[in-house]
């Protein structure tokens, strides 16, 4: 499967049996491969010049054709995470730090939050927002929700096939049942960036 990218076309490999392993490792090398022309020609690795290069040229790579093929398995997850944690440990001062410390430092998500930011996001905009319309038809609102905490739940499906369980309308039902009610319930897709942001980061 081929798509446009912003400067070149890119591919999204898989298997039979719609395995994205390869297509992991494909993103994982054509990062790691961004990540060193940056280290070879760029002597600054302060903050400022690093964290724009970074999010520009190698986060794309990691992220490519995610909102289709998003990682599903701790392995794979890993292989792109080692990514970014690269990226920090270039930075003058971070060195030393742990990874989550890393991130908090630099106001950066880990990739998996990411992936779970742009679902829940792409969820609101079936369910509230621009997208309402489609979203009646591939969500279902939950009968009877008597709980105080999200009042917008949507039912959750029974499948046997874990394949099927990692499609989109699937796999961020669950998320988006968790999320508090003053996320769900923002008049805004902006607000609900903004409450989603401050929900996520108090994640462990």
């Amino acid at each position: 499967m081929v798509g446009w990218g912003s400067n070149a076309v890119q591919c999204l490999m898989l298997d039979e049996k719609l395995d994205m392993s390869h297509q992991c490792a494909l993103a994982a090398q054509m990062a790691s491969h961004m990540l060193g022309c940056i280290k070879s020609s760029v002597a600054s690795r302060s903050r400022v010049v690093t964290l724009p290069l970074y999010s520009t040229l190698v986060r794309p790579h990691l992220e490519s054709w995610v909102q289709l093929w998003s990682p599903q398995h701790r392995k794979v997850m890993e292989l792109l995470e080692q990514g970014q944690r690269r990226a920090t440990k270039m930075i003058w001062g971070l060195e030393h730090l742990s990874d989550d410390e890393g991130l908090r430092e630099l106001g950066l998500f880990s990739l998996e939050k990411r992936r779970l930011q742009g679902d829940l996001i792409a969820a609101f905009q079936y369910l509230k927002g621009a997208d309402r319309k489609d979203g009646d038809n591939i969500f279902s609102r939950a009968c009877c929700d008597r709980t105080r905490s999200n009042g917008f739940k949507l039912r959750e499906g029974r499948f046997r096939l874990d394949t099927r369980k990692k499609f989109f309308t699937i796999r961020v039902v669950k998320h988006w049942n968790g999320l508090p009610r003053e996320v769900v319930e923002a008049p805004s897709l902006e607000t609900f960036k903004a409450r989603l942001d401050q929900a996520l980061s108090n994640l462990v």
